[in-house]
């Protein structure tokens, strides 16, 4: 990379990114402890219904992550993160709002609706750590992004927990959301400022593609590439279980244990603090030793003891809720970048945002189904969606062991790079 006079430059660095990433999940994690359980009790909606609430947030994620992510590819990656940031600011006012002066649910869903289309910009936050790293430090780069969830599942869940028991104007929750909307402002001042841009003009897209949301053709290009596909069925198979703890796990603290808001943000806090340790100081030094196909394998086996601990909670004690938290705060410390990692080694440089858009696509995916899915096995009771849980993390075991290491392809892309060049 070079400056405008052609004199090298230093490539840009990883903390504006990590920012970004942060503020992003901290402003998602803020409104956990409460918004369906508010759905339930001031609108009256069942209990699939306020599950839902993550579930249109999730979709709309399905269908633009890899839509960012290909527009990323062709102007670059400051742009479309600096658009995502401002617009998430309008959304979180948008569910306040909603939360404070709504009569009916439906305000809600479209407001999740406008956040989630407006977040989409993990596919695009993982392309630029892969423009500005290494492929030996891929796992590195993409812990980062993990060490951002940690930090924002840290402090979001506990202090939107205690920002949602201030009411305004008589209804609760609508606080956290405004200061969620605050925080992200102040990324967009910071991003503005500090973020450069990580995609040289020679090294974009050149072959314009379309920006459908569900874009087959692009979605089948990525999912081609050797070694991509597994990794992304395990990913899809992980998330899909691990989100079918993230709206009933209020629930199943209320109704198992009689937490407070506030108490259900104390554990997932606790859960965050650990996720944040794996991925910024364990993952590092193991991926030094282990390549990701082992990590991956490593993580899902953690995470389908994590989920069985949690549907035996109800008979231990809440002791075991922070044992099993931890177990699973470190199972998917290793998964998700690991995951991330090996995807962007098999992905074309040229393809990056698109195709680590696919893979979180793939994610937004599992993250629509899984909650709804969670909030309907828990009509059966408050531990079935937590084993059914441990049967998916268990599924998804058995596929990692089809995922081979990105450097078993290396010969094979080789011969590719040799066979094109010759034609």
């Amino acid at each position: 990379m070079t400056t405008s006079r052609g004199e090298p430059t230093a490539p840009p660095g990883l903390g504006p990114i990590f920012l970004i990433v942060f503020l992003d999940i901290l402003g998602f994690s803020l409104v956990l402890p409460f918004l369906a359980e508010e759905a339930r009790a001031v609108f009256g909606s069942s209990t699939v219904t306020g599950t839902l609430l993550s579930s249109i947030y999730s979709l709309m994620q399905f269908l633009f992550v890899p839509v960012w992510g290909r527009v990323s590819d062709r102007v670059g990656r400051r742009p479309v993160l600096l658009w995502s940031v401002a617009a998430t600011a309008v959304g979180m006012v948008a569910l306040g709002a909603g939360l404070v002066f709504a009569t009916s649910v439906a305000w809600l869903f479209v407001a999740r609706a406008a956040s989630g289309i407006a977040t989409a910009n993990l596919g695009t936050a993982s392309a630029y750590i892969a423009d500005v790293t290494k492929p030996e430090d891929r796992a590195r780069g993409m812990g980062l992004i993990g060490m951002a969830f940690g930090l924002g599942f840290i402090l979001g869940p506990g202090l939107g927990g205690w920002l949602a028991t201030y009411p305004i104007l008589g209804r609760t929750g609508a606080l956290p959301c405004f200061v969620a909307a605050g925080l992200s402002l102040v990324n967009l001042a910071w991003a503005y400022a500090r973020l450069r841009e990580s995609l040289p003009e020679d090294k974009r897209a050149v072959v314009k593609r379309s920006l459908a949301p569900l874009n087959v053709a692009a979605a089948r290009a990525a999912l081609g590439r050797p070694g991509i596909a597994p990794a992304i069925l395990v990913n899809f198979m992980l998330v899909l279980s691990f989100t079918i703890l993230d709206q009933t796990f209020r629930f199943f603290t209320k109704d198992v244990f009689a937490m407070t808001a506030a108490g259900t943000g104390g554990v997932l806090a606790f859960i965050g603090i650990v996720a944040a340790l794996v991925q910024g100081g364990v993952v590092r030094p193991l991926a030094k030793r282990f390549d990701e196909s082992t990590l991956i394998r490593g993580g899902t086996f953690l995470q389908a003891l994590a989920f069985g601990g949690f549907a035996l909670t109800p008979s231990l004690g809440v002791w075991a809720l922070f044992v099993s938290g931890a177990t699973l705060a470190f199972g998917n410390g290793l998964t998700q970048p690991s995951v991330a990692a090996y995807v962007s080694k098999r992905a074309d440089p040229r393809e990056q945002g698109g195709t680590l858009g696919t893979n979180q696509s793939v994610s937004s995916l599992a993250r629509m189904f899984g909650p709804a899915l969670g909030g309907w096995l828990y009509l059966f009771g408050p531990r079935v969606p937590f084993a059914y849980g441990a049967l998916g993390m268990t599924l998804a075991l058995f596929v990692a062991f089809a995922i081979r290491p990105a450097s078993a392809f290396a010969d094979a892309d080789d011969q590719r790079k040799t066979s094109t060049q010759m034609s």
